[in-house]
C-alpha cells in the first residue's frame, strides 16, 4: 500500500529552493559590482580656477525712475576716470565715490592778519584772514616784497583788505566786471582789471566775435598774465564760488596758490549745480575734501550773522547763509 505524503510537505521544499536560489542570485550581483568598481564619474567641464564661496544674495539695484530729472552735480574726484560702460555725463552713483572719513580739525595759527605788518590797522569791514605764521612763508613774501595776491569779486566797495595787502608789500591784482577800464593801476602795487573768472571760457564762436570778452578760467589768466605762482587767492563771487573751485581742482591750478580765502553762500546750490539737497551737499562736501586731499588745511573760519539764516531756502535756527573760510596749502614753497 502506497504511503500518503503528509499535506504542505512538497510546498514547503518548493519554497525553500526558490529562497536559497534568490539569496544566491543576490550574493552573485553584488559579487559582480564590486568587481566593476564605481562608476565612472560624470563628464564635467573643463577645470578652472576653484571656485569662491558663494556670494550673498544682493537684491537687483534699483534703476532710474521715470520721469525724473537728470543730475547735474558732479561728484569731484580729480586724477580718476569714469568707470568703462558709465553714463554719458561720467556722474558716479550717489554711493560710489562718496569721500570717507571725516574732514580734519583746523590747524593751529597764531599769527591770522596783517595788523602786524600794516601801517594803519583799522578793522577790515570782513575778516578776511590770511596766516602769516613763518612756516608757511606768507609773511617772509611780504618783507621781501615778493607777495601776490589776486582778488575776485563782483563790484564789491569793500577793498580794505587788498588795499592794506598792497600797502604791506603785495603784488595785489583786483578782478572785477564793474572796473570802469580794462586795466587800472590805482597804486604803486594795486591793480584793478575788468575781468570776471569763471569756471569756464568763452566758447570759441562767442570768444571770435568778442576777442576782448572779460571772462576767463583763472587757469588761463595765470598764463596770459605770465604769473606761475599766487601767495594768497580771495574770492567773493556771490555764489559761483563752488564752480570755481570745482574748476580749480579739476584743472590742478591748486598747486599755484598758496592761501585759500573764500566767502561760501549755502541759501541755494549755486551756479549750475542742482539736484536734491542731499545731493548739492554731497558735492559741496566733495570739493572741500579735496582741498583736504591737495593738502590744504583749514585754519579760520567767520560766521556771518548778518546774513539770513538759510540753508538750502530753509530756515535754520543759529545758522548763517555766508561763511568766510581760509586754508592754507601746507606743502606750499
Amino acid at each position: 500500500m502506497a504511503r500518503e505524503r503528509p499535506p504542505g510537505r512538497g510546498c514547503s521544499t518548493l519554497s525553500r529552493c526558490l529562497l536559497g536560489a534568490a539569496l544566491l542570485l543576490g550574493l552573485r550581483l553584488c559579487a559582480e559590482l564590486r568587481r566593476a568598481g564605481p562608476p565612472p564619474p560624470a563628464r564635467s567641464a573643463p577645470r578652472g580656477p576653484a571656485p569662491g564661496p558663494p556670494a550673498p544674495h544682493l537684491p537687483p539695484a534699483p534703476g532710474p525712475q521715470r520721469g525724473a530729472s537728470r543730475r547735474q552735480v558732479t561728484y569731484v574726484r580729480s586724477g580718476r576716470r569714469a568707470p568703462p560702460g558709465g553714463g554719458g555725463s561720467g556722474t558716479p552713483e550717489p554711493g560710489c565715490c562718496a569721500p570717507r572719513g571725516r574732514p580734519r580739525q583746523k590747524i593751529a595759527c597764531d599769527h591770522m592778519s596783517t595788523d602786524s605788518l600794516a601801517a594803519d590797522s583799522s578793522p577790515s569791514k570782513k575778516p578776511w584772514s590770511v596766516c602769516l605764521d613763518d612756516r608757511f612763508g606768507l609773511a617772509h613774501q611780504i618783507r621781501s616784497k615778493q607777495c601776490r595776491l589776486y582778488s575776485l569779486g563782483l563790484g564789491s566797495d569793500d577793498t580794505h583788505f587788498e588795499v592794506s595787502m598792497a600797502n604791506n608789500g603785495c603784488e595785489v591784482h583786483r578782478f572785477d566786471p564793474s572796473v570802469k577800464s580794462a586795466h587800472i593801476l590805482e597804486s604803486q602795487r594795486l591793480w584793478y582789471h575788468r575781468l570776471s573768472i569763471d569756471w569756464r571760457d568763452p566758447h570759441p564762436a562767442v570768444a571770435a566775435q568778442k576777442p576782448h570778452s572779460n571772462t576767463r578760467k583763472l587757469g588761463t589768466i595765470l598764463n596770459e598774465f605770465g604769473h606761475h605762482k599766487i601767495d594768497v587767492l580771495k574770492a567773493d563771487l556771490e555764489s559761483a564760488e563752488w564752480k570755481v573751485l570745482e574748476n580749480l581742482i579739476l584743472e590742478d591750478v591748486l598747486e599755484q596758490i598758496g592761501q585759500l580765502v573764500f566767502e561760501i553762500h549755502l541759501h541755494w546750490p549755486g551756479f549750475e549745480v542742482s539736484g536734491s539737497d542731499s545731493s548739492v551737499v554731497r558735492f559741496w562736501y566733495s570739493l572741500l575734501k579735496e582741498l583736504e586731499l591737495k593738502d590744504f588745511r583749514l585754519f579760520h573760519s567767520y560766521k556771518d550773522l548778518s546774513k539770513p539764516q538759510l540753508f538750502l531756502k530753509k530756515d535754520i535756527f543759529n545758522a548763517s547763509s555766508c561763511y568766510t573760510l581760509s586754508w592754507v596749502n601746507t606743502r606750499w614753497k
